[in-house]
């Protein structure tokens, strides 16, 4: 069984919720990486001369914000389409600049783990388990599209 109209529509009317709160949910999802995972701060380059979250800094909020949102692009693909494609010229950039910071699988899992806890968090009473599959699934395919462009350049 494929990706739903369901599961995309949990996605994206989630996402559209969460747009009205992203300076914080941004703020959040990054605090929650580095709960996970402390040593992942050094892997944004935003984040690694800094002892803090630098709450204004606009790269933080631009990148929580295309994670968020490449996710849910990935949901609306995963229906229409069966898989995740993005566009090749992105892919392999994300590809190239994951290998380029050291992103292991591992770190792939703590992001997925960060994402979840946020959108449970902004979601509040909203939040059931086919949301929680919904975003997973989207996630997972998104992630598997980006590890297969590094392992590509990394043989290359």
């Amino acid at each position: 069984m494929g990706f739903t109209d369901k599961q995309e529509a949990l996605v994206k009317d989630s996402w559209e919720f969460m747009k009205q709160d992203i300076p914080q949910l941004s703020l959040r999802f990054f605090s929650l990486i580095l709960e996970i995972a402390p040593v992942a701060k050094n892997m944004f380059s935003f984040l690694k001369d800094s002892d803090e979250l630098p709450e204004n800094n606009p790269k933080l909020k631009a990148h929580a914000v295309k994670v968020f949102k490449m996710t849910c692009e990935s949901a609306i693909q995963l229906r229409e389409k069966g898989e995740v494609v993005v566009g090749e010229t992105t892919l392999k950039y994300l590809g190239s600049i994951h290998l380029q910071k050291g992103v292991a699988d591992p770190h792939f899992e703590v992001v997925k783990e960060a994402l979840l806890r946020t959108v449970k968090e902004a979601m509040g009473n909203k939040w059931k388990d086919e949301m929680k599959e919904a975003w997973s699934e989207a996630y997972d395919q998104l992630a598997a599209a980006i590890k297969a462009e590094m392992h590509a350049e990394a043989a290359a």
